[in-house]
C-alpha cells in the first residue's frame, strides 16, 4: 500500500520550517523502525538553511495507515526559536496531511510504441531514403516524442526513450505541484490547541510527549477490571 504524505508549516514564519526539518528526522526514523519504505517527492526550501517550508513523502508499506494515525493533524514545538530568540511566542505549529487521489508514477519502457519514419529538414541522402527518424509514445498517457537527431536509428530510439520519460516524470511532477497547490488550504487548516504530538527542547526524540491518551486508557481500563473482579 502506497500514502503520500505532506509535511507543511503553512504560512507559519520561520520558525515553523525550522520545526518541519527537525519533524522530518523523526518522521522518517520511525517510518524506518516500522519498516515503512519511504521516498521524497518535492521539497520547498525555507528561508534560512536547514528550514522547509514543505516536502511530501511517498510511504510504502504494508500498513501505513497504522503508522500515520499517530501522525496525521498539527503537531506543536514548544520553545523559543533561535531565529526569533526575543520573541515572546513558545507554541510553534505544524501540519501533516495526506495527499489523497495521488498515485506515484512508474515509467516502464515495455509501454512505449515506436514508429519510424524519414527524417523531415536537410541531412543528405540518408533523410530521404532510410527510416532513421524515430516518434516514441507511452501508451498509458499517450504522451509521444519525435526524433531526428542522428542518423542512427538506434540512438534515436536511445534519445526517444528519455526524453520521453522526462517529458512524462515533468507532467507528472506538475500534477502533483498542482494538486499540492489544491491541498494549500492544509497550509491554513493546521489546527492549534489540539496537536497529535508535542515537542519541546532541541531533542525531538527525548521531548516527544504521547497526545494519544493510550497509557490513560490502559489505565483506566485496568481500574475497571479490577472494579469488576471486586463486585464479582
Amino acid at each position: 500500500m502506497e500514502k503520500i504524505i505532506q509535511i507543511t508549516s503553512g504560512r507559519g514564519p520561520l520558525g515553523c520550517q525550522w520545526v518541519v526539518a527537525k519533524i522530518l528526522k523523526v518522521f522518517l526514523e520511525e517510518a524506518k523502525q516500522n519498516k515503512i519504505e519511504y521516498e521524497i517527492l518535492h521539497r520547498e526550501k525555507g528561508d534560512e538553511n536547514l528550514t522547509l517550508k514543505s516536502i511530501s513523502i511517498l510511504l510504502k508499506g504494508k500498513e501505513p495507515d497504522l503508522f500515520l494515525k499517530g501522525w496525521l493533524g498539527s503537531i506543536c514545538w514548544q520553545g523559543k526559536s533561535t531565529f526569533r530568540k526575543l520573541h515572546k511566542r513558545s507554541n510553534w505549529f505544524v501540519g501533516v496531511f495526506e495527499l489523497e487521489g495521488m498515485e506515484q508514477i512508474r515509467f516502464n519502457e515495455k509501454e512505449i510504441r515506436f514508429q519510424t519514419t524519414r527524417s523531415q529538414g536537410s541531412g543528405g541522402q540518408n533523410v530521404n531514403k532510410v527510416n532513421t527518424a524515430v516518434r516514441a509514445t507511452y501508451i498509458p498517457t499517450g504522451q509521444s516524442v519525435f526524433v531526428q537527431d542522428s542518423r542512427s536509428q538506434l540512438e534515436n530510439k536511445k534519445l526517444s526513450v528519455e526524453r520521453l520519460k522526462e517529458k512524462v516524470m515533468t507532467q507528472h511532477i506538475q500534477q502533483l505541484e498542482r494538486k499540492m497547490q489544491e491541498t494549500w488550504n492544509n497550509h491554513l487548516q493546521v489546527q492549534r490547541g489540539n496537536p497529535v504530538r508535542t515537542y519541546s527542547g532541541t531533542d525531538f526524540k527525548k521531548n516527544y510527549q504521547d497526545k494519544s491518551f493510550k497509557k490513560q486508557r490502559n489505565i483506566l481500563k485496568n481500574e475497571l477490571k479490577n472494579y469488576t473482579n471486586e463486585l464479582n
